[in-house]
Formats: C-alpha cells, sequence, structure tokens
C-alpha cells in the first residue's frame, strides 16, 4: 500500500514539474489547471481509501483515484507540448496506475460479502 501511495505522489509530482516547463499560453494554462488536479486527486483518493472506513468506501474511493488517472490522461492529451516524450511517458504511467486500481477493485468486488436479504414468508 505505501509503494502505490509513493508511486501516486511521485506521478503527481512529475505531472507538476512537467506542466512547470511547458507553454503557458492561453489554451494550455486552461489544461494544466485541470491536469495539475486530477494527477494529484489520484494519491489524495488513494489516501482516503486506506483510511477503514469500509469496504464500500475504499471501493468507492478507489473507483475515484482510477477515474482521475482516465481523466488525466485525457487531459496530458489536449496539452500542446513539444516535448511528446514526456507527455506520452505521463500518459503511459497514468494508464498503469489506473489498471493498478482496476485490479484492486475487481478484486475487492469479489470478495465482498453482500448479506442475502430476509424476505418474510
Amino acid at each position: 500500500m505505501q509503494e502505490l501511495e509513493s508511486r501516486c505522489l511521485k506521478f503527481a509530482v512529475d505531472v507538476r514539474d512537467f506542466c512547470k516547463i511547458i507553454k503557458h499560453d492561453t489554451i494550455n494554462l486552461v489544461y494544466i489547471k485541470q491536469v495539475i488536479r486530477s494527477s494529484s486527486s489520484i494519491g489524495a483518493n488513494y489516501i482516503e481509501a486506506n483510511e477503514k472506513l469500509g469496504k464500500q468506501d475504499l471501493v468507492m474511493h478507489l473507483k475515484i483515484s482510477r477515474k482521475e488517472a482516465k481523466e488525466t490522461q485525457y487531459w496530458m492529451e489536449l496539452l500542446i507540448t513539444e516535448n511528446d516524450l514526456n507527455r506520452n511517458t505521463l500518459k503511459q504511467e497514468a494508464e498503469e496506475l489506473r489498471k493498478i486500481f482496476s485490479a484492486i477493485i475487481n478484486k475487492l468486488e469479489k470478495n465482498i460479502q453482500i448479506p442475502n436479504s430476509k424476505i418474510p414468508e
């Protein structure tokens, strides 16, 4: 768990640093704000997920982390850059994080026991 948290933090820092060096024109400024928000939200929601408020809360926050990883990929695609290598590397990391969260969610959802509702006879 700590390793994934660190990976999410590193990703958010890498996105932030990338945004510092790209062209800050009228269009990019909007996308920069969005990509910084979504990339940092991945780890923030993962931290929330680990607060042990129940399995359903855990799954919900993991799904938000996964959604934010997908959103980050979208905003990265819209950024106008002169160095697509860095942008593509960050998009790939967002995709890997999304897949990790999907795997965790799938495993948890299989293990969550939904109690049978009692039907009056």
